[in-house]
This record gives C-alpha cells, sequence and structure tokens, in this order.
C-alpha cells in the first residue's frame, strides 16, 4: 500500500518506465526548485484539505489525502484511502450541488461547489469542494484534484441572514 505522502503518490505514479525528469523536459530550462520532501510538507500544511483521486468506472478512488484533509474530516489516510470518496455524504446524496458536480466531471471541466459533507464522528459540515481534473501530455484523463475548505461558519450566516430577512418581510 503506497502511504499518504506526495513523495511517495509521485514515485508510484511515474513508475511506468519513460523519465519523467526535469532535466529531461526540453520545457524546464532548470533544476525543480522545490524537493519531493518540501512539497509535501507544504501540502500537509495546508488548512485546506487536499486530496488526489482517479476514476475507476463509476467511483472516484482516494489515492493521496493531507493532513488537512485529515483534520478537517477527522479520517487518517489509512481508514480511507482506496475508498470512493462518496463517504463524505454519508446518506446525504440528495443534494443540487452534487448533480452539478457530476455534471462538471462528465464533461471534464472544474467545479466549485458548496455540499454537505461528514466527518468521521458524524457532524455535518458545509463543504466548499474545488475539483480540477489533471489530464497527460496526451489529454486522456489522470486524476481529479480536490480541494477542500471547511466553510460552515460562513454558510450557517448566510442562512441565518436569509431566515432574518424572510422573517423581516413576512412582518
Amino acid at each position: 500500500m503506497i502511504g499518504n505522502s506526495v513523495s511517495s503518490w509521485a514515485k508510484a505514479t511515474v513508475n511506468d518506465g519513460k523519465d519523467w525528469s526535469c532535466n529531461r523536459n526540453p520545457l524546464m530550462k532548470r533544476s525543480p526548485l522545490i524537493s519531493p520532501e518540501l512539497l509535501e510538507r507544504i501540502v500537509d500544511a495546508s488548512e485546506d484539505g487536499i486530496v488526489v483521486a482517479e476514476q475507476e468506472g463509476d467511483e472516484n478512488i482516494l489515492i493521496y489525502v493531507n493532513k488537512g484533509f485529515e483534520r478537517l474530516t477527522g479520517y487518517s489516510a489509512d481508514e480511507i484511502l482506496y475508498r470512493d470518496c462518496r463517504f463524505l455524504q454519508n446518506e446525504d446524496r440528495d443534494q443540487d450541488a452534487l448533480v452539478a458536480i457530476r455534471d462538471a466531471l462528465n464533461e471534464g471541466r472544474p467545479s466549485r461547489e458548496v455540499l454537505r459533507n461528514y466527518r468521521k464522528d458524524g457532524t455535518m459540515f458545509w463543504n466548499e469542494l474545488s475539483i480540477t481534473p489533471v489530464y497527460d501530455e496526451a489529454d486522456k484523463l489522470m486524476y481529479y484534484i480536490g480541494v477542500q475548505k471547511d466553510v460552515t461558519e460562513r454558510v450557517e450566516t448566510q442562512l441565518a441572514l436569509a431566515e432574518l430577512q424572510k422573517q423581516r418581510e413576512n412582518s
């Protein structure tokens, strides 16, 4: 099983016999400035959850999550790697945002939606999810990168304000 580190993921995903080093790429004139270890530290320092998923049939299988994802959801990487990411919706699958996300993914375009997700302890949070497809040089879909941000406070404030406005209009 591949660990949840960026360097492990990168090594595993490019182990296809091709030389993917930056020094061989004619577009790259210098060595990379960020080592895999530094990149891992940077990604793990993010407050936002960052995930990498690959599509297998109708499922989007998580193959990498950062520490921000673990803090946000309460799930460790070992608990959820190689699972479809839909477990975060629990049984709450009737959401307009999910339809918009599916439509965007089917069309191969990025999507940013706010949806209800659930932590390991069952508490609901509002998740601003940004998903971007990643293609190889032949324009073949390889992965999805997801960035998750807890926007519960913002959404609850907006909902409370809307309720106050509704009460004001009805009085």
